[in-house]
């Protein structure tokens, strides 16, 4: 009986753990469905663990909003040759987000989407090759 209730036990707890390491890494609060093309200018490329964050400032007519656009782990960017120089505040860029479904000025980015505002890709230094 005491094997039995261990192991229910056990269970349940993977069980959970799992449950709340999928919420983490949720993107139920984006907006997938429904991309949207933002123009701005970067006011701050934070290149941090567990996600980077750019800080776009776009302007709608008189009035410039910020928008907080989370993006993937700075080890993934790395990879691509991506630093936290690669966005330097002042850069022009063109991006297609994922929109909060709450209609706040965020969302969410990806490499792919981003293109700086003449329309050609953000080019990162190649990473470093392999030694043998």
């Amino acid at each position: 009986m005491r094997r039995r209730l261990f192991a229910v036990l056990t269970g349940g707890a993977v069980i959970a753990m799992a449950g709340a390491a999928m919420a983490h890494h949720s993107f139920a609060m984006f907006d997938q469905e429904n991309p949207i093309e933002l123009e701005g200018i970067v006011q701050e490329f934070k290149y941090t663990s567990p996600h980077t964050f750019i800080l776009l400032q776009v302007k709608n007519g008189d009035e410039t909003t910020v928008w907080n656009l989370e993006g993937g782990a700075p080890g993934g960017l790395s990879r691509d040759g991506w630093s936290a120089k690669t966005l330097p505040p002042g850069t022009e860029l063109k991006m297609t987000i994922d929109p909060l479904r709450s209609g706040a000025p965020g969302g969410s980015w990806s490499v792919q989407k981003t293109k700086l505002k003449d329309g050609s890709p953000v080019v990162a230094a190649p990473p470093p090759a392999a030694t043998q």
